[in-house]
């Protein structure tokens, strides 16, 4: 879905072609190549990504500056909310606390590193036992600073966008559903009131950053801030609006905007040759991991479901037929999934949403396994069935965030498998 944003973007053609293009390139070379062919495009995908994201932000840096230092953007992104990395209180409610990151995360890094074969098969892959676990090493301690680096890059386009006029709608190829249609006019006089409200804000910001150099008094300061929230404010109010004419215009219209914002930077404000570069970084972040997944679905399914219930004694080619099938299914089934991804409001999220639907009960499956061994799978087997099922009643009918499904999943697990255990009888064919 996120490469397909690009094309779509860039081409103008629709969304749903730019997918089954995209789908079938990576399905193409996945089944061509499998987990060889994965890996390396990972290594070369992996330096493209650095490198793009480093240039991305260097150059953000040196557009902010030309109005303000970066210290002084950095102190106007706090005082907007925009850095606020912990927040105490304790709700499960609230999507993103210490508690959920701490606890429900914790679970949620466990079962990604740990059972998710995306990642198992790149230990599994080493040349070494050594070499694995350095391999994991290094995931853990890269991939939250990566995150973090990439978060910061986040609201360092948002404050870019302080002191540059953004559209009044990212997603352009909606946007110009509008534009071509009876509610032309209406688009305009939205277009107008934003462009006047991105100038007075532009001067409120400036305003309150010359406040924050100066150690102005907290009222003032306080005063500069409420200023500058209510144009922010204004903004959202408009981009609904916007909405609201795009789903007049074209009742079957994408209206999800927030993942052509960096995309919106990246092809209006860099450099040629620079504009490429980050494509090609969205492109080998989206499809790196499209590979890693569809190569291990099938690796799963054609060893653990295929090989063990229904191929018998095969030929060691007959499986790489049946792995090549299965990594065509599979990618197909992507494909239709990436088709429903604008239903959901952000992107990352969606698929951080997904994976805590399931993960929690992975993990709980894994850890009875591991240390509690006399647990019989038939116990753990109607244990993680019961788990999941209250993990989606939890995603359904209540307001706990899913981070918390992670920890919820793999507890449940591993009570109720402890509980079953002593109500069920023990049979020797059980392992």
């Amino acid at each position: 879905y996120a490469p397909a944003i690009i094309l779509s973007h860039i081409m103008g053609i629709s969304l749903t072609m730019t997918i089954l293009l995209i789908g079938g390139l990576v399905i193409i070379y996945t089944v061509s190549g499998g987990t060889k062919a994965v890996s390396q495009t990972h290594k070369q995908q992996m330096f493209v990504i650095f490198l793009g994201m480093f240039i991305a932000f260097g150059m953000l840096i040196a557009y902010i500056t030309d109005f303000i230092s970066f210290g002084n953007a950095v102190q106007v992104a706090g005082k907007l909310d925009k850095l606020e990395v912990i927040d105490p209180s304790f709700d499960l409610s609230n999507r993103y606390n210490i508690w959920s990151g701490i606890l429900g995360g914790l679970f949620l890094q466990l079962s990604y590193f740990g059972t998710d074969q995306s990642q198992v098969q790149r230990y599994l892959s080493g040349q070494s036992i050594k070499q694995s676990r350095l391999g994991l090493l290094l995931n853990g301690l890269v991939k939250i600073p990566m995150q973090f680096f990439i978060l910061f890059t986040g609201v360092m386009v948002f404050m870019f966008y302080q002191f540059h006029q953004p559209p009044v709608y990212f997603n352009q190829a909606s946007l110009q559903k509008v534009e071509t249609s009876e509610y032309a006019d209406q688009l305009e006089e939205v277009k107008d009131k934003h462009t006047a409200n991105f100038k007075a804000k532009k001067a409120e910001i400036k305003a309150l950053s010359q406040a924050l150099e100066n150690d102005a008094s907290k009222e003032v300061i306080q005063e500069r801030t409420k200023a500058v929230k209510s144009h922010l404010s204004k903004n959202e109010e408009y981009e609904e609006a916007v909405a609201n004419l795009i789903q007049k215009a074209d009742p079957d219209a994408k209206v999800e905007n927030d993942d052509y914002v960096f995309l919106s930077y990246v092809v209006n404000y860099l450099p040629v040759g620079i504009v490429g570069l980050l494509l090609a970084v969205i492109f080998s972040a989206a499809m790196s991991s499209t590979a890693a997944e569809l190569n291990a679905l099938a690796s799963t399914t054609t060893v653990d479901l295929y090989k063990r219930n229904i191929g018998g004694q095969k030929s060691e080619r007959h499986y790489l037929q049946a792995s090549r099938l299965f990594t065509m299914l599979f990618g197909f089934f992507a494909i239709a999934f990436a088709m429903l991804a604008s239903l959901f409001e952000n992107l990352i999220e969606a698929i951080n949403i997904l994976g805590s639907l399931f993960y929690g009960t992975i993990l709980g499956i894994f850890l009875t396994a591991f240390f509690i061994k006399k647990v019989k799978a038939n116990a753990v087997f109607i244990a993680a069935l019961a788990a999941e099922a209250t993990v989606l009643l939890f995603y359904y009918f209540s307001d706990v965030e899913y981070l918390w499904f992670n920890l919820i999943g793999g507890l449940l697990v591993v009570i109720l498998s402890l509980s079953l255990s002593q109500f069920m009888k023990d049979d020797p064919k059980q392992s």
